[in-house]
């Protein structure tokens, strides 16, 4: 059997992986005699690799996992896991299964969206939410989650009932669905182990260093989301994302740029997305769509992209009395051509 389910050039991933995880315990070692710059500098660091991370390695994974061995692909679940302060697997279900299936929808007749992540779900009179409450305060709600699932090592970091969404996006096939939830709990336990690590390392790291970071990287990862799809057309396939196609960035970010391609062929391993361009080529000359000059990360700097820098509009005052009258006389004079033609 082939090792790699895909392309050895999947190796480059593994290997930043195992890299980050270096250079965290690095850092965490030397932090506390370092400069004020130093300790600066490896805050940076930090951040950029979890979000590097998250929406490029861990992203990637989940919808084309590496290797062709479950054993493998489990192991490099639980390192990332610990890389980027979550449960791989968990991600994989409410990315790929709920995400991907609703494609960053609007609000619907009850009033929300079906898409947990969506740009939408917080929003006012059908606007995207602002990108303060959508990025940093998500963040925010994020961190309860994380620290719950941690804390559930009394039943040893079962899925339960405080997690109905996640039980929800479990595959219904008992043995796959059983492989699942296993690996969730296998990630958390690992999180928590190393946790522990970071602890007995440099306590004052973890707590001034390790845990702001992974804050700050969880809202530039919604940023990050926000600028995919913020001005796009949702319901449409071909325009409810936000595309960027610069090649540097793409070559180095395993063509993240690529991202109404990818939400239109979310298996499709990342070497394919030029492929799938010209493949629905036709159809993107057919609709309005946006693509932006920067990447996703820096999409506020995108200016002339619709919405843009605008305020949510006030909801709109009623009309007066006498203006309701005269729609209603016009609408009456329509009705009555129309019943004559």
């Amino acid at each position: 059997m082939k090792l790699w389910k895909y392309t050895p050039l999947d190796g480059v991933m593994l290997a930043l992986s195992v890299a980050q995880f270096g250079l965290t315990l690095w850092v965490a070692a030397g932090w506390e005699g370092w400069s004020y710059a130093g300790r600066a500098g490896s805050f940076a660091l930090l951040v950029f690799m979890m979000v590097y991370n998250i929406i490029i390695l861990s992203h990637l994974f989940t919808h084309a996992a590496w290797f062709n061995s479950p054993l493998l692909n489990g192991l490099v679940s639980v390192l990332n896991s610990v890389n980027i302060g979550q449960s791989v697997q968990a991600y994989q279900l409410t990315h790929v299964r709920n995400h991907h299936r609703y494609n960053n929808d609007r609000k619907g007749p009850d009033g929300r969206t079906r898409d947990a992540s969506s740009t939408f779900r917080d929003g006012v009179d059908g606007e995207h939410a602002g990108l303060f409450r959508y990025a940093f305060v998500g963040a925010t709600s994020t961190l309860p989650n994380v620290g719950r699932a941690l804390l559930s090592a009394a039943t040893l970091w079962r899925v339960g009932g405080l997690e109905p969404e996640l039980l929800a996006l479990a595959s219904k096939t008992p043995a796959k669905r059983a492989r699942e939830l296993r690996q969730i709990r296998l990630d958390r336990a690992a999180h928590l182990l190393a946790l522990y690590l970071f602890l007995s390392v440099s306590w004052k790291w973890t707590l001034l260093c390790y845990l702001p970071a992974f804050y700050l990287a969880l809202a530039l990862v919604n940023l990050q989301n926000y600028y995919e799809h913020y001005g796009a057309r949702p319901g449409n396939s071909f325009a409810d994302s936000v595309s960027y196609y610069g090649r540097l960035y793409n070559l180095l970010a395993f063509n993240d740029g690529y991202h109404q391609e990818h939400h239109l062929r979310p298996q499709a391993h990342w070497r394919s997305m030029k492929f799938v361009r010209r493949q629905y080529g036709d159809e993107f000359g057919r609709v309005e769509r946006v693509v932006s000059p920067v990447p996703a990360i820096l999409g506020f700097f995108h200016r002339d992209r619709p919405l843009l820098h605008r305020r949510p509009a006030a909801a709109a005052a009623p009309p007066p009395l006498e203006t309701l009258r005269d729609r209603d006389a016009a609408a009456a004079v329509a009705a009555g051509s129309l019943a004559h033609e």
